[in-house]
């Protein structure tokens, strides 16, 4: 468990410094239009939601999810020093498909091996941990990025260097101390098809809980928008903008492990929905247009809460509606739908945005996410 949050922390500190710096070399530095920008983006976020129910049938076919997992981290390792080869649009956009399907390759089969690692009373705590130290990556990589722009004469060519370096470190970890586990099916289950997983949907509590997180997916907005209209009601300065993230990253690392070991206590559905009412008073909050100096920090404290109370929850919740022979396929479409889901979210809401104005956006997302848990807190789930 801990190897392989350690490969997800050094392969986020890679991932984020590329982040960081992504836009503004773009646009400062290539001088790509906003709109080549919007396409490179849409690419950038759409494909790993795309390939991950390749990965996770894959690695269930396969009975090696280390090695699907790998596959991904090393493919997207590899792109990092491309980088510094590409400069056209289509290029470049080449280059960051490739890293996304590294990662949708990567991200079914490494939640699958946790979850078959933990017993199925401590899943909640597992993924906590494993998210917590994910996001510690987050925290490192755009401070790295900025002091490597701050003391490097080629800036980006030097993030992108070291970046690369920093990935192949997280793969080494990977091979020589993440342990390897080949699940054999039961001798009366199905065989592993994608047909099969597919039709894991048929079960119950696994289609439910794919449905509240296809339901909430649509009605959450994307962070990129949450930074905006915070900066849009406090005011904060440009300079400030890019430490938004950080707030979020950082509350998300502080809470994600109290609140994965407070869903295996209370109930995995409960902290999952609670998350999402905790981006409901986010919204709240941004709606009332105090100009408080205490708004950034209640904000991004319950931006991150959100994130520490769903991220590796729903993870937990799914895969025990899954037997371990489906591991990677059943959270694959669990994932999917919730990726794409929050990007057809982010399609309607800068759409109501531009039509509407910011506030009238966010009170009708802020509606519809109400009604979206309402509506998942009454669907009872099976068993005890």
């Amino acid at each position: 468990m801990l190897a392989l949050g350690t490969v997800s922390l050094i392969t986020d500190v890679s991932s984020e410094m590329v982040t960081a710096v992504l836009p503004l070399y773009l646009v400062a530095g290539l001088g790509l239009t906003p709109l080549g920008f919007g396409l490179l983006d849409g690419v950038y976020n759409g494909v790993s939601a795309l390939v991950r129910l390749t990965g996770g049938h894959l690695g269930d076919r396969l009975g090696r999810h280390k090695a699907l997992a790998g596959t991904g981290y090393a493919l997207s390792a590899l792109c990092k020093p491309l980088l510094l080869l590409a400069h056209t649009l289509p290029a470049i956009g080449a280059v960051l498909a490739l890293d996304r399907t590294g990662k949708g390759l990567r991200t079914a089969p490494r939640d699958a091996l946790i979850s078959l690692a933990a017993a199925p009373e401590d899943r909640g705590r597992a993924f906590g941990v494993h998210r917590a130290m994910d996001t510690a990556g987050a925290l490192i990589g755009p401070l790295l990025a900025f002091l490597i722009l701050r003391g490097a004469a080629d800036g980006y060519d030097a993030v992108f260097t070291v970046s690369a370096c920093v990935a192949a470190l997280g793969v080494l970890v990977l091979v020589l101390f993440v342990p390897g586990r080949r699940t054999e099916p039961a001798p009366d289950a199905a065989p592993v098809s994608l047909r099969a997983s597919l039709g894991l949907l048929r079960r119950r509590d696994l289609r439910r809980t794919a449905l509240c997180a296809l339901l909430l997916g649509l009605c959450t907005v994307s962070d990129a928008f949450v930074f905006l209209l915070l900066q849009k009601a406090t005011g904060i300065a440009d300079r400030w903008f890019a430490l938004l993230p950080l707030g979020t990253a950082g509350a998300f690392f502080l809470l994600a492990m109290p609140l994965g070991r407070l869903a295996d206590r209370v109930g995995r559905r409960r902290v999952f929905l609670g998350g999402h009412l905790a981006l409901l008073l986010a919204y709240g909050l941004l709606l009332t247009g105090a100009h408080h100096p205490a708004l950034p920090y209640a904000v991004l404290l319950l931006h991150g809460a959100f994130y520490a109370a769903t991220d590796g929850v729903l993870m937990a919740e799914a895969a025990g509606a899954v037997p371990e022979e489906h591991r990677g396929g059943g959270l694959a479409l669990v994932q999917t739908g919730q990726a794409l889901a929050r990007f057809a979210a982010s399609l309607g809401f800068g759409a109501a945005w531009t039509v509407w104005g910011a506030r009238p956006a966010l009170a009708v997302a802020a509606v519809l996410l109400a009604v979206a848990v309402a509506g998942c807190a009454r669907l009872k789930p099976d068993g005890p």
